[in-house]
């Protein structure tokens, strides 16, 4: 099968931006996975799962939602988890054999170059992936050439309003060189009208419906939510280009940019995703 050319999705494919290093990051990552669980469960439940299916989750992190579809459905389905990131696959084999689950197994493996037979699963799953490939046409042409005839996929990423990574990109960018790329541009890439769309239309996919969602994240304070953002790493590597000031600064910034999203109940950040789900 030949390789398209990529098209369309131009914001995704051009964001030449920095992300954080998740090898490094790896064993703090499963920090945020309380938040973004919801989304595994509207992703499970577009799958349309059968005795027997073999899955692929693509871009896994440390094995969400595969480790969850493997505690539901046990040896009823037959799961494959990949990633690029070498330390988020150890972090996931790690909970494996801990947990004892059996049906499921962890590669590394990037999506854009799946080392995997055509047709080889019936169903794929991606959260909040996609939006982060190198080439994120390429990814889903290699998700549909490894899907069998009749098979699903439901894939997340974030849309066009994440306000977490809003609030660090504004606060982070006067600090960074002027030549530096948009902070965390990649994460939300994918997010505006018809970028989605249209990467899976360029990778051979038709018949497949886009679906608009949101997500709060609730924190008690804004220290908690900050608290969580240092020792998750996730702004360690753009951080550490920082003098002790201008982290303060930066933090001061992300602290009054917040007061917006202050409520009774404590701070309440809201999120865009969309689920994009169908057939092969």
């Amino acid at each position: 099968m030949s390789q398209p050319e990529p098209q369309g999705a131009q914001q995704a494919q051009d964001a030449h931006v920095t992300q954080p290093d998740w090898n490094r990051i790896a064993q703090k990552f499963d920090l945020w996975l309380p938040h973004i669980a919801p989304v595994g469960d509207a992703l499970i439940e577009r799958l349309d799962l059968h005795p027997g299916d073999r899955v692929l989750d693509l871009a896994c992190g440390t094995g969400e939602p595969g480790l969850t579809l493997a505690r539901r459905y046990g040896d009823e389905v037959n799961i494959l988890g990949v990633d690029a990131a070498e330390g988020m696959v150890n972090a996931a084999r790690a909970k494996v054999e801990k947990e004892g689950i059996r049906g499921i197994a962890y590669k590394v493996m990037p999506a854009e170059d799946l080392f995997l037979p055509d047709a080889g699963f019936d169903r794929a799953i991606c959260r909040f992936g996609a939006m982060l490939f190198k080439d994120p046409v390429k990814g889903f042409f290699e998700m549909r050439r490894v899907l069998a005839p009749g098979g699903r996929f439901a894939v997340a990423v974030w849309g066009e309003r994440m306000s977490a990574i809003e609030m660090a990109a504004k606060a982070l960018k006067p600090h960074l060189p002027e030549d530096s790329p948009a902070p965390f541009a990649q994460v939300t890439a994918l997010g505006p009208p018809g970028a989605l769309e249209a990467a899976l239309e360029a990778a051979g996919f038709t018949g497949f419906e886009v679906t608009r969602h949101t997500l709060d994240y609730r924190f008690e304070s804004f220290e908690a939510y900050w608290d969580l953002v240092e020792e998750s790493a996730m702004l360690a590597d753009l951080m550490g280009q920082l003098t002790p000031q201008q982290q303060d600064a930066v933090r001061d910034e992300v602290a009054s940019l917040a007061t917006a999203y202050q409520e009774p109940g404590g701070l309440v950040l809201p999120h865009v995703y969309l689920i994009a789900s169908g057939p092969r």
